[in-house]
């Protein structure tokens, strides 16, 4: 079995590598077939303004910038596909349904930024220790997902 898939793999790849050297040889053809026009004769040069030159007018309005969105708003859109400021079940990942039931306070199974954000703000307080507003490092430490243990190998 293993000796079929070694020569099928050394088949394959013999059969690639002279694809490869075809297409090489014709590209080769074909650059030394094509003939160089002569360069095309030089642009003349850019009038430039003088410094006494009038002005076309004011100057354009400067762009709207962009509103900056929180960490946490970048995170629910991540989950809100269809950008109907509501996260349904099914835009939530499969695997984390225990955990959109937990969020989702009202039952409707859409889950609205404010209780993603209520959710949030009481997980900071739960890994607030010391009640102080800010996370240390061992705190912050505490907001990680748990991983799952991976499956050992059977090698």
């Amino acid at each position: 079995m293993a000796i079929s898939r070694f020569l099928i793999g050394g088949l394959a790849s013999a059969l690639l590598l002279t694809g490869g050297v075809f297409i090489w040889k014709g590209y080769s053809q074909v650059a030394e077939e094509a003939v160089l026009p002569d360069p095309p004769p030089a642009l003349p040069a850019i009038p430039v303004a003088g410094a006494s030159a009038p002005k076309r007018g004011a100057a354009p309005p400067a762009l709207p910038t962009a509103k900056a969105e929180s960490r946490e708003e970048r995170r629910f859109n991540r989950y809100d596909r269809d950008r109907n400021e509501r996260i349904s079940r099914i835009e939530m990942m499969s695997t984390r349904t225990a955990a959109f039931r937990k969020l989702d306070k009202d039952g409707n199974n859409l889950l609205s930024f404010e209780e993603w954000a209520v959710a949030t703000s009481d997980r900071f307080a739960g890994a607030d220790g010391d009640e102080s507003g800010d996370l240390t490092r061992v705190e912050f430490a505490t907001t990680a997902p748990k991983r799952a243990a991976k499956p050992k190998c059977r090698c």
